[in-house]
């Protein structure tokens, strides 16, 4: 049996995931987790930046790939490790974030997040390590399994705003580091786990740009894998939060349900054309004597044709149909 575990212990090494999840909040090997960053930083190798020939996105596999199985997206997992208050979008078994509150760790402030075309870009997930930088130091010699592990590890992410993120690009320590003071040792000790899982190098000015931050915390240890989020931030307890997606869930089964009550019911049978009015009937033919065809002609009637009233047959005297011709 401990053959066994060996033998699986030191497989999962070999791909750089952590035993038993490849999201487990917990010290991972490989980072360096709990070890002085410092110390750490001195055993990485120290060389020129490689040439950028040949990067592109897809070298690092599909952008948030699932890797744990569980199903919901990298993007989305991080979402619910960093956010507080999260909301998730209905019918998604509490994956897809609709709404939260992020303690930006880059800035500091504190930024609500709402998912929507133009609002998702509030909140971005950040490459601790940008994958650019990774691929001039090191990473296009990993293979595309690792580097696509590289891509998705939530130890190499962080949910931070936008624009800082926009700002970092794909710069090293010595070219950027977070207007948040407070947080750029952690920042620096989390690229240096990162560089060492992966077997990644640092320029000269980057060792000496994250030497320097280091000298300002020199206890500061390697980061573990429990993210980032502020101690001090407002969280939600989990029965708040289950609250809050029952009630959201009964808000919008209630809209659904009165859609589909829209759409299934019948519309109502529109109102029956009102019958033609009916022809009008010819006045009844009153019974007219016209004593002779004088009578006739001083009531304006002649000549009378058969068939109209006063016609009598004694007035036609040529029998022609005509009367008082």
């Amino acid at each position: 049996m401990m053959v066994v575990l060996s033998g699986l212990l030191a497989a999962s090494l070999a791909i750089g995931l952590p035993v038993g999840s490849a999201y487990a909040d917990e010290p991972t090997d490989g980072t360096g987790a709990g070890t002085s960053a410092t110390e750490v930083l001195d055993s990485l190798e120290v060389k020129g930046r490689a040439p950028k020939t040949g990067y592109k996105r897809t070298q690092f596999g599909k952008a948030w790939a699932d890797m744990d199985h569980n199903g919901c997206d990298t993007r989305n997992d991080i979402l619910n490790r960093d956010l507080t208050g999260v909301r998730h979008k209905w019918r998604t078994h509490n994956c897809v974030v609709k709404s939260g509150k992020l303690h930006d760790p880059y800035t500091g402030k504190d930024i609500k997040f709402k998912k929507g075309k133009k609002t998702s870009t509030a909140v971005q997930i950040d490459h601790v390590v940008a994958l650019s930088d990774a691929w001039q130091k090191g990473a296009q010699k990993l293979s595309e399994e690792r580097r696509t592990a590289l891509a998705n590890d939530p130890y190499n992410l962080l949910a931070v705003q936008g624009r800082a993120n926009q700002k970092k690009s794909d710069g090293d320590a010595a070219t950027w580091l977070p207007s948040n003071k407070g947080f750029r040792c952690e920042y620096v000790a989390r690229q240096i786990g990162v560089k060492h899982k992966y077997s990644l190098w640092v320029t000269q000015a980057e060792k000496e740009a994250m030497a320097k931050v280091l000298s300002s915390c020199p206890t500061q240890t390697v980061p573990d894998y429990t993210g980032v989020k502020d101690s001090t931030a407002e969280k939600t307890t989990e029965s708040e939060q289950t609250e809050q997606t029952q009630t959201e869930q009964q808000t919008e089964q209630s809209a659904e349900q009165a859609q589909q009550n829209q759409q299934t019911t019948q519309a109502p049978a529109p109102e029956p054309a009102p019958a033609p009015a009916p022809a009008p009937q010819p006045a009844p033919q009153q019974d007219v004597y016209y004593q002779n065809c004088t009578a006739a002609r001083a009531a304006g009637a002649a000549p009378i044709y058969q068939g109209q009233p006063g016609y009598r047959s004694q007035l036609d005297r040529d029998h022609d149909g005509v009367a008082c011709e």
